[in-house]
């Protein structure tokens, strides 16, 4: 696979540029040959190896593993609530916010990156709660990169919108897990639903003031004692000009919490039974029931040609180019292992033992993610060999993510519902 300078053409309005795609070539010696801004925009190179997938209806290709595109950054680990859902709930890590030297070494490491990866702020706690967050977020705007990043609301002063809007923020995604201040409150210990959505439509309103305004989207943790709110989240999101929306299950980590998932057949639903295809409907009252069968069948769904089970055995930040770091500078390869943490799969008691590939103090970023390691630990889980910890019970090693049945070592991802699709993160 190569770029060319001269990619193949077709008059204007016509042929797939007019329907926002890009048209490529193969070679006399069967290379695919691409347009070279989609060549640098996705890291391939020549010499770049990728992954190529079969799918329903033709080929997927996957990012290079070399290709940093996304880092996750945590500016604390603390935060100004008790959620019930929280994994600080069971932990004892110790509590912090990241300090400007730390920081300076991932400015300076994500300068040579080209293009330069998109940075998301967030990871375990508040982000507003860092007292230099809208300068973090400057800083990162001034390097070229976009921006994103996510808050429970409750910090999101009109001050504070202001600056954030002034900084050239791309993305503000907020946790909104009810639409009711009872149910709120009851998932967020101590939250005000009232004054989260004032602070939504008060950075509304901020935004309209400048050219180039960012985006919103709500993020909503579904469980039984929530999921009833889901429609009336839907209808206050469009009503504050919330333009994405994104629901994930909720990850036990207390046993109070097991009984709270809404996952407990989807995890083998969608991959073993025969395949069901199904065209674009309608939603209303004569399909509401067939539907409602339909997803509680067994069978392999696909809409519309997108199949259910595709998103099994796919890890989301590896298949994306993304790494995370933590507010003390340690990378990882994922946020689920930034930090330990015990939670429960489908019932059982899982530790998960968090991973680092080296610290941001001590040497460039670029230079870990180049780690030879770690550039093996990504290919392993591109090809994703891991046993089905998520729906075995069978063995004492689905118990850690130390080790499994096939051989694998520290970290192994059988277990992990972010790869399965349950779990879901911006």
């Amino acid at each position: 696979m190569q770029a060319t300078d001269s990619p193949q053409k077709t008059p204007p309005g016509s042929g797939p540029e007019a329907a926002g795609k890009l048209r490529a070539s193969v070679d006399a010696e069967g290379r695919i040959v691409l347009p070279p801004e989609i060549a640098s925009r996705y890291g391939l190179r020549p010499g770049a190896n990728i992954f190529i997938e079969e799918a329903a209806n033709g080929l997927r290709l996957g990012l290079p593993v070399n290709h940093l595109a996304k880092v996750y950054i945590e500016p604390t680990n603390q935060c100004n609530l008790e959620c019930r859902t929280c994994m600080r709930n069971e932990w004892t890590e110790p509590l912090g916010q990241m300090d400007r030297e730390t920081f300076g070494h991932i400015l300076k490491s994500l300068r040579v990156f080209s293009p330069l990866p998109k940075v998301f702020l967030g990871g375990l706690g508040e982000p507003l709660a860092h007292p230099e967050i809208a300068g973090m977020v400057a800083e990162v705007k001034k390097l070229g990169a976009a921006v994103e990043l996510i808050t429970n609301g409750t910090l999101l002063t009109r001050e504070m919108s202001r600056k954030l809007v002034e900084t050239g923020l791309d993305m503000l995604w907020v946790s909104l897990d009810g639409a009711t201040p009872e149910s709120y409150a009851d998932v967020r210990l101590g939250a005000a639903l009232p004054q989260v959505i004032a602070n939504l439509d008060g950075f509304r309103e901020v935004r309209y003031g400048y050219p180039r305004r960012p985006q919103m989207g709500i993020v909503f943790v579904a469980m039984k004692r929530n999921i009833a709110d889901l429609p009336a989240v839907l209808k206050l999101g469009s009503h504050l000009g919330v333009q994405r929306f994104l629901v994930t299950n909720v990850l036990p980590y207390t046993a109070e919490m097991r009984n709270e998932i809404l996952y407990s057949r989807a995890l083998g639903d969608f991959v073993y039974g025969a395949t069901l295809e199904l065209p674009k409907l309608d939603m209303n009252e004569e399909t509401r029931a067939p539907f409602y069968w339909v997803l509680r069948s067994g069978k392999n769904v696909a809409f519309a040609g997108g199949r259910l089970g595709e998103t099994n055995n796919r890890c989301p930040f590896i298949d994306s180019g993304a790494t995370a770091i933590s507010w003390d500078g340690y990378v990882s390869p994922c946020l689920p292992l930034l930090h330990s943490n015990t939670n429960f799969l489908d019932g059982r008691e899982r530790f998960s033992q968090k991973f680092r590939v080296g610290n941001i103090r001590h040497s460039d970023l670029q230079t870990w993610w180049n780690q030879p390691e770690y550039v093996a630990l990504r290919e392993r889980v591109k090809v994703f060999d891991f046993p089905p910890c998520h729906i075995c019970g069978g063995c004492d090693l689905a118990g850690k993510n130390e080790e499994d049945c096939f051989g694998n070592s520290f970290p192994t991802c059988g277990g992990c519902l972010w790869a399965q699709g349950v779990i879901r993160c911006p």
